[in-house]
């Protein structure tokens, strides 16, 4: 079974008079580009400046043995996993600029590759290491081991710290995600940051490099002052004083959908938190149940100077019971974060693709957009419509056009739904448009391949995906 019910409206007169703003973003982008350029000349250079210090300690001109040989790559490999380590609590501290430059989705990946080098450094660490101290010190690897543990200072606590990253890199695979509860992922992850204090316990006082020469030191001791600086100015305090500042609570709750609720959030001088449409918040309601954890949600309206509005499917263990929250319950959010908006659009004419509770964020972007729109919403069965009387009058009053695309792909005839030959079906001018696409992480990677495939230059293509 397949159907697709189109809304459509007498469009707006041709928007030439977008030109000029779109214009003016060129100087934006390129201001982008330079601060990015920036950005990985630092981390190169830190990068750089820790291989030149274990060079200056010996790395090189001290290696007369085997043994010595894989004691000095157990130290460059053990430098350079602290600091990818650093790197990866950056990179997901909520930098407002870092985030704004490359958007939480990028980020995201960028934080799961750099935690898998983590994790490839620290054990080939562990490795040359133990192989050559074993080997200068003529025992078995396993009495080397036996030794270390019990003969140098430092070494229990970076056992640990160790176990811990592999811990947190485990449960980071996506299988194991599925399998965890949110919870119980949400907690292995905080431990994170335990393992990097072990860490330096374990680096700072016994590193070779560190203790004999105090230029090192210092310089690693600054590398992690700063990095907890950042967290704290970025990561823990906004929260609280956000708290304070906007006095957010929950004001209403409203089902949508089966399974699917909105709650509008009320606050005060919300206008100062400057969010956009196609933003998210990180999300923390202060009952019982869920103050403890925060869980990403995207704006499903346009924000007002007193509201914000999310729109929750139930579909895991922290969105499960979100309708059951009572209105007056105490939020905290942290944010806005996200480029899923219009601020990264360049080209006139725009196609909203949206799938299932991806609307949400595509909801607010046709609130905020002007220009020729076309929304396409693919959705399983009718019920499964979210918003459908907002978007059919948004249709009406701003000339949007939105078609909703309803079927199995596993019915007979459901495989062409969606595919490249039938979006040219629904939007035969599709190659000369932005298009942003949004929904869970299976379906946007569908959808983009298809975009692509469809003649979309892969700049023109913005994605957003609802998973961790």
């Amino acid at each position: 079974m397949q159907s697709e019910a189109e809304s459509t409206a007498v469009s707006l007169p041709p928007a030439v008079r977008l030109a000029p703003e779109l214009t003016r973003r060129r100087p934006h982008a390129l201001r982008r580009a330079a601060i990015a350029l920036c950005l990985w000349l630092v981390l190169a250079a830190n990068a750089a400046i820790i291989v030149a210090l274990w060079l200056r300690g010996g790395g090189v001109t001290q290696v007369h043995s085997s043994g010595e040989l894989m004691t000095s790559i157990g130290r460059i490999t053990g430098l350079l996993g602290a600091y990818s380590v650093l790197i990866q609590v950056l990179l997901l501290a909520r930098l407002p600029w870092l985030e704004r430059l490359v958007g939480f989705d990028r980020l995201s990946v960028w934080h799961r590759w750099n935690g898998h080098a983590c994790l490839d450094l620290v054990i080939a660490h562990t490795l040359f290491i133990t192989l050559g101290y074993a080997a200068l010190d003529r025992l078995s690897v396993g009495g080397e081991i036996g030794a270390l543990l019990t003969g140098y200072p430092g070494m229990i606590t970076a056992t640990i710290g160790t176990a811990l990253l592999v811990l947190v890199v485990a449960s980071s695979v996506v299988i194991a995600r599925k399998r965890l509860r949110y919870e119980l992922w949400y907690l292995v992850h905080l431990s994170a940051y335990a393992g990097i204090a072990l860490a330096w316990t374990h680096q700072i006082p016994t590193g070779n490099e560190l203790v004999l020469d105090n230029l090192a030191a210092n310089y690693w001791r600054g590398l992690y002052l700063a990095t907890l600086a950042l967290l704290i100015v970025f990561r823990v305090l906004p929260p609280f004083a956000n708290a304070l500042r906007y006095r957010l609570r929950v004001a209403d709750v409203l089902d949508e959908a089966p399974g699917v609720v909105s709650l509008r959030i009320a606050g005060r001088g919300l206008a100062r938190l400057r969010a956009r449409p196609g933003q998210f918040f990180l999300w923390r309601f202060l009952d019982r149940r869920r103050w403890w954890a925060s869980h990403p949600f995207s704006l499903s309206a346009a924000p007002t100077d007193d509201c914000l509005r999310i729109t929750v499917k139930d579909l895991g263990d922290f969105s499960h019971g979100l309708g059951t929250i009572r209105p007056g319950t105490r939020v905290v959010a942290e944010g806005p974060f996200g480029v899923f908006t219009d601020a990264v659009r360049r080209r006139p004419k725009v196609a909203l693709v949206a799938g299932g509770i991806g609307i949400t964020p595509i909801r607010g972007l046709v609130e905020d957009m002007g220009g020729d729109l076309v929304v396409l919403y693919r959705v399983v069965r009718d019920e499964d419509i979210v918003f459908r009387s907002e978007l059919d009058r948004l249709s009406r009053q701003r000339g949007v056009t939105v078609r909703y695309v309803v079927g199995d792909h596993a019915a007979p005839g459901g495989e062409r739904l969606m595919s490249p030959e039938h979006l040219l079906e629904l939007v035969p001018d599709l190659a000369e448009r932005e298009v942003y696409v949004c929904g869970p992480a299976g379906m946007t990677d569908f959808l983009r391949r298809n975009v692509r495939a469809a003649g979309v230059p892969r700049k023109y293509v913005h994605t957003e995906r609802f998973a961790l």
